[in-house]
């Protein structure tokens, strides 16, 4: 692959709870992308608005910077940027660690916790049955709140939905049904989805099992499902199926997908091919907010690979999330597909430091800290490229526009040496039309890559041991890039 990106270019020239406070300036640590105080992260988990606030909920380890026993951390924003610590809000029992799932708000009392109580559903994962071999290790449960969030009370009567044999058995998201007045549960299992649905959370009757047409190749664990409905531009209503799967991505490893199709609240129909809903190896465990304002979808994912994710090089914390995205449901000649933008609110934290109209190629702009920063450009014209991002160090990330491939290196990044399939080879995209614009969000450690105003997506983690100074653009043929913007952004910390 590095023989044919050359040959393109030949043609033309420390608060753990109860520990001290991190400052959150460690090496790599992200600026602006949410991370623990210390010690382990994974998915994020129930994801809710409610009375002004967006609430994110993790998988957490406060005892160590690898994964162990589950427990919900917990997070609150009115921005979805700056992030306020809480206390860690469930922990496991006697019935096991608490895995992921999803919150609702129970705006008519159905399950009897009281109006508006936010109300938790989640995988008990016992690790004693599962290490004694048997199947049935996970189950359903509930926890509620009546205080938005800060406190938190176990159903006494969970699980709630019993485990019927599957090895995994997880995941729950769950929404209202507005049409059959039904709460409606989507929940990994095995190699499918399965679909139950309840009047008053606590008894659930299954209803369906979704299975993709296509034909899959082994794609590891599924995980993490997300069903819900949007409009396109025009008002025409369609659903959309988010499937995580822990392994045999687009380029290798953790990968997520999504499927469009139709719901009569009971059964999910597949109308049209599976799609990725980002191509880079570090976006993963991807669900949307529920009970946002205006039925808005924001999705958010953990922003790691399970190859390498307890590898990486870092010490006081383990992962970040990626940004807040809002997504869109677009129709064009090929189909539906969802268009990924970063939430509106990062305007707020984002200011230009290096601004033109039109810039020509070849392009470079040295000694620019590009460390916490967004870049922004249009190309006057489709044409093969390259972008290279270093430091005084050599150190490199690239990103390679060639007809209908995209392709990016993080082979000599910086820090590559902690896990063998980090950087083994590069990462690759093919795309349906040809690149017109390039948004770049980097963090410290991290490149979030959207593509033609957000139908393309790639996030990639990179150590360099040095911020990248430098931004250097190649093009084919000379051209001029307009719109060139590089912003600094603030850390939010």
């Amino acid at each position: 692959m590095k023989h044919f990106i050359v040959s393109i270019f030949v043609c033309f020239s420390q608060l753990s709870f109860g520990q001290n406070t991190s400052q959150y300036n460690e090496p790599y640590r992200p600026q602006f992308h949410f991370t623990p105080p210390a010690k382990w992260m994974n998915d994020p988990n129930g994801l809710v608005y409610h009375n002004g606030k967006y609430h994110l909920f993790y998988q957490y380890y406060p005892d160590g910077i690898v994964w162990g026993p589950m427990h919900w951390g917990h997070a609150e924003s009115t921005d979805l940027l700056h992030w306020k610590q809480l206390p860690v809000a469930l922990y496991p029992d006697t019935l096991g660690w608490i895995f992921s799932g999803s919150a609702v708000i129970d705006k008519d009392n159905t399950a009897g916790f009281g109006k508006n109580a936010m109300i938790a559903i989640y995988t008990y994962h016992n690790d004693d049955i599962w290490k004694a071999g048997k199947k049935n290790t996970e189950s359903q449960a509930l926890a509620y709140s009546l205080d938005e969030g800060k406190t938190w009370t176990k159903y006494k009567a969970n699980p709630v939905l019993n485990n019927s044999g599957e090895q995994d058995f997880r995941d729950p998201k769950v929404f209202w049904h507005t049409q059959t007045a039904r709460w409606i549960m989507t929940l990994a299992v095995g190699d499918k989805i399965k679909l139950f649905s309840s009047q008053n959370l606590k008894e659930w009757q299954e209803e369906s099992v979704f299975k993709p047409t296509e034909k899959d190749t082994e794609l590891g664990v599924w995980e993490c499902p997300d069903l819900f409905s949007m409009k396109t531009d025009s008002g025409e209503t369609k659903w959309i199926m988010i499937i995580n799967h822990g392994d045999k991505g687009p380029n290798g490893g953790s990968c997520t997908r999504y499927f469009i199709g139709d719901f009569d609240g009971k059964t999910f129909t597949q109308t049209q091919n599976a799609k990725w809903l980002d191509h880079g190896t570090d976006y993963y465990a991807a669900v949307t907010f529920s009970n946002v304002p205006n039925d808005k979808k924001i999705v958010l994912g953990w922003m790691s690979n399970w190859q390498y994710a307890t590898k990486v090089p870092t010490e006081v914390w383990r992962s970040a999330m990626t940004l807040p995205r809002e997504l869109e449901l677009i129709k064009d000649k090929n189909g539906y597909y969802l268009n990924q933008k970063m939430v509106s609110q990062l305007a707020a934290v984002t200011k230009p430091i290096f601004s033109k109209a039109n810039v020509a190629t070849p392009f470079e702009k040295k000694e620019i800290d590009l460390s916490q920063s967004e870049v922004r450009f249009d190309f006057s014209q489709p044409t093969d490229a390259m972008i290279t991002l270093s430091n005084t160090k050599g150190e490199l990330f690239t990103i390679t526009i060639a007809g209908n491939i995209v392709v990016t290196d993080r082979s000599h990044s910086g820090q590559t040496a902690f896990h063998e399939s980090f950087a083994a080879k590069p990462q690759v995209m093919s795309v349906e039309d040809r690149i017109t614009s390039v948004q770049l969000v980097l963090d410290k450690s991290s490149v979030e890559i959207l593509l033609n105003g957000g139908k393309y997506s790639m996030t990639n983690l990179c150590f360099p041991t040095e911020a990248y100074s430098e931004i250097k653009i190649i093009t084919k043929d000379s051209i001029a890039l307009s719109n060139f913007t590089v912003s600094a952004i603030s850390r939010i910390w």
